[in-house]
């Protein structure tokens, strides 16, 4: 595989997409069709100085080789992570990535193209009237409001700027949580509801990667829990607010279902998405026609935050470690204070081998690592960005 250095995906996309049309690869049948400006791309691409970013990413021409060797005359599905989209620049490096879609006639055929994290709801409309003001929760001033209600999260550890977050929510009017577990932000709740589980429930779920929809039945039944369905009900009718049946809002969502292939899937979404062009006014991809990746990729330590195989987010069994490769210079076991602009954790070291050595790695469940974290938002989209700072790290004792 290829491993390149944190914060590098938008260099590396131009750089692919660069050497795709050098060497020929790209569908120009396809591109006469969907991608007419694709030379504009071209010349953007020849802005990148293929040596220095080559260092800078700390890959070779050879791995470059590698790569288009594997693409050639081959159906690609190219997926990716939410790891590229934790810079404020992440929307360049997804635009860059699926430049490289189009380059290569990807989009619009069966078994091929660009996945990546998308919309659950997407072609389900809300039968809900939608909220009058909306704040990016990332950069969101809590004390700014008379009543905070949490449902299934965790602000406290999981909202980057965590010092930030938690002063902040001390100072709300009030603070109500709903959910299924005991968190930072339970603790200082004032009020804390006990959800159901989905098998405590009737639902309907539809997903990320698929088009499929799913009847969830009641399995089990609840000790003390109640539904989303249930609160929303009783509040209502506390406040006077018109509120249908249970069953009328599963129905709702149920008929954007239809039976095909064995099970449901969801109508309104494409069999293969792009088949007739690009959700533009001429059917036309918008290639990236700037870039302004402004990410430090020489001093301190690269802030690396992946989910953990062991929980989801910060529930079921989370982490407790800080990972660095053997070469740091740290012996395992070490306690270390890891500091960054926005704050600081101290965790014990574990050696991992496959991380490099400029790298520091704390799964995102970990408590206290977004003490770490800027309260930035993305340049498009308004997104938190976890992978933002770059991080100091010294010892402080042997754990």
């Amino acid at each position: 595989h290829i491993q390149l250095r944190p914060g590098g995906d938008l260099y590396y996309a131009l750089l692919l997409a660069r050497f795709i049309i050098i060497e020929g690869m790209h569908d120009e049948e396809y591109l006469a069709e969907h991608g007419e400006e694709y030379e504009e791309f071209y010349e953007l691409t020849q802005t990148v100085r293929i040596k220095a970013v080559l260092d800078k990413i700390g890959l070779s021409l050879g791995d470059i080789g590698k790569v288009l060797e594997s693409l050639q005359g081959k159906k690609v599905s190219i997926l990716t992570g939410v790891g590229i989209q934790k810079y404020r620049h992440g929307d360049e490096v997804l635009r860059a990535v699926d430049a490289i879609g189009v380059l290569l006639g990807l989009f619009g055929k069966e078994g091929c193209g660009v996945g990546f994290l998308g919309n659950s709801s997407m072609g389900i409309p809300s039968p809900f009237a939608r909220a009058r003001h909306f704040e990016p929760k990332a950069t969101a001033d809590f004390s700014d409001y008379d009543l905070v209600f949490v449902q299934g999260t965790n602000p406290a550890a999981q909202m980057p700027d965590s010092q930030r977050v938690t002063d902040s929510l001390g100072k709300a009017g009030h603070l109500v949580c709903f959910g299924l577990y005991e968190n930072e932000t339970t603790q200082m709740a004032e009020l804390v509801i006990p959800a159901r589980t989905f098998l405590e429930k009737a639902d309907v779920r539809t997903a990320y990667g698929h088009n499929a929809m799913l009847q969830m039945p009641v399995c089990e039944q609840s000790g003390s829990g109640i539904s989303e369905y249930e609160l929303a009900a009783w509040l209502c009718g506390v406040f006077d607010v018109a509120i249908e049946s249970e069953q009328h809002y599963l129905d709702y969502f149920s008929s954007f279902g239809e039976a095909g292939d064995g099970k449901i899937m969801v109508k309104e979404r494409a069999a293969v998405p792009y088949a007739d062009g690009f959700d533009t006014d001429d059917g036309q991809f918008l290639f990236l026609e700037e870039y302004d990746a402004d990410f430090d990729m020489e001093e301190g330590y690269f802030l690396i935050t992946p989910k953990s195989p062991h929980s989801l987010n910060s529930q079921f069994d989370r982490e407790s470690a800080v990972f660095m490769h053997p070469s740091c210079g740290f012996e395992e076991g070490t306690l270390l204070e890891l500091s960054s602009s926005s704050g600081s954790v101290t965790l014990p070291l574990q050696h991992d081998e496959r991380l490099l050595s400029d790298c520091v790695l704390v799964f995102s469940g970990t408590p206290g690592v977004n003490n770490l974290t800027p309260s930035l938002l993305s340049y498009a989209g308004k997104n938190a960005c976890y992978q933002a700072n770059k991080i100091e790290v010294k010892p402080c004792k042997r754990a």
